[in-house]
């Protein structure tokens, strides 16, 4: 027996000429987002359809739920283009949903008919359904504007009827926007900033500067779940893991205390650059929101993100605390995300760091501490982890 599924799309259908590029993409990451032989993918007059095995039902509920670029999807019913066998169908339904049911419920039903051969037109094909199923049930009541229960039928090169929808990520498919490098620290930020951007279409890689023994294994390991999360939503992607102790500690010898925080977030940024040019990666992505610490000052971010010429994406700069946790919450980053095992941006702060650098001044200190190349090995040394969306995490070669 087949599960199909019917998937509608939201942006996707404004995108013109550019259309095909997109439906491709996505028709791409569902296909590699279900990670299950026997299962097809079909895209008709943009309309996407999955077919699968019954035993694969869940995988693909999942994979759907997981896809950007997906508004809703429905499981349906394939029928012959008969309202004989349509209605039986309808009828069987309901049995299926409320085989006991007593208290009354509110429907509608929904019918669209692009098929033009088809002897009813959609009002006509709504009306008999909703006749039928009022007769046969009689805990139904019709109630066009706020119905408990939507069925619907569409009448195309085929026939399909569902009830209910289930929502979608929306937002584009990913990559459809090019690829980013996202810096993952470990905390509740930026795992939702790398969402976000995924969101929109961003393919992504992940980079984490590591300061073993001053940081863990555990909080080394708390990332490395962080992304197997993300690869989920994204089509997995490339970790790197940089030995930063000796930079950072380089970086405490040479610089005033409350200078630290804002040479070590430069340092971060120019490694985050190379790591992304290896990987074709056209922006870098920050989990900044503007003040929410020292480092996120107007000053500090010019400082920091003229470390390169890469754009660099912050998608939460104008959100609170309590909105940030939200969106961890709903992506499921949070509870990992608060572990209490600390990265190197929280161990070597300063209680008082430098609020409103100026800008030239500490360029002229970084030209004067002389670390480039530090910066260079530190990136040649780190480490490369593989995020499959479906299998997780595998070390290679970066």
């Amino acid at each position: 027996m087949q599960a199909i599924y019917l998937i509608r799309v939201g942006e996707l259908a404004l995108k013109g000429d550019n259309r095909s590029f997109f439906e491709k993409k996505l028709k791409q990451n569902i296909r590699k987002n279900l990670g299950v032989k026997g299962c097809r993918v079909l895209n008709r007059q943009g309309r996407f359809y999955v077919e699968a095995p019954e035993e694969h039902a869940p995988q693909v509920e999942r994979a759907l739920a997981h896809t950007f670029g997906i508004v809703s999807y429905s499981r349906a019913s394939r029928v012959q283009k008969d309202m004989q066998v349509i209605r039986r169908t309808a009828m069987k339904l309901i049995q299926e949903l409320y085989p006991q049911r007593q208290e009354p419920l509110s429907f509608k039903i929904e019918a669209r008919r692009t098929d033009k051969s088809f002897p009813l037109n959609s009002y006509q094909i709504a009306c008999d359904l909703g006749d039928l199923l009022r007769e046969e049930f009689s805990f139904l009541r019709v109630d066009v504007h706020r119905p408990e229960l939507k069925i619907f039928i569409e009448i195309r090169e085929e026939a399909f009827l569902y009830g209910g929808l289930k929502a979608g990520l929306g937002g584009l498919p990913v990559g459809s926007a090019g690829r980013g490098m996202l810096m993952l620290s470990g905390g509740i930020d930026s795992p939702v900033a790398g969402y976000m951007m995924a969101k929109r279409g961003l393919k992504l890689d992940f980079i984490y500067f590591h300061t073993y023994p001053y940081t863990s294994e555990e909080a080394l390991d708390k990332v490395k779940h962080l992304s197997e999360i993300l690869g989920t939503y994204c089509n997995g992607g490339t970790l790197f893991v940089v030995p930063f102790t000796e930079v950072q500690l380089e970086i405490n010898r040479k610089v005033k205390p409350e200078e630290i925080t804002l040479v070590m977030r430069a340092a971060m940024v120019k490694i985050a650059a190379m790591a992304a040019e290896s990987r074709g990666a056209g922006a870098l992505i920050t989990g900044e929101a503007l003040s929410q610490v020292a480092s996120q000052t107007i000053q500090s971010i010019s400082f920091t993100g003229s470390a390169t010429e890469l754009p660099i994406f912050r998608p939460l700069i104008g959100l609170d605390k309590e909105e940030i946790i939200r969106l961890a919450r709903e992506i499921e980053t949070f509870e990992t995300s608060i572990l209490p095992y600390d990265d190197c941006c929280t161990i070597f702060s300063s209680e008082h760091p430098l609020l409103r650098p100026d800008r030239r001044y500490m360029w002229k200190l970084w030209e004067e501490i002389g670390i480039e190349e530090l910066l260079a090995e530190a990136f040649h040394k780190s480490q490369g982890f593989y995020v499959d969306p479906m299998e997780g995490i595998s070390e290679h070669s970066s």
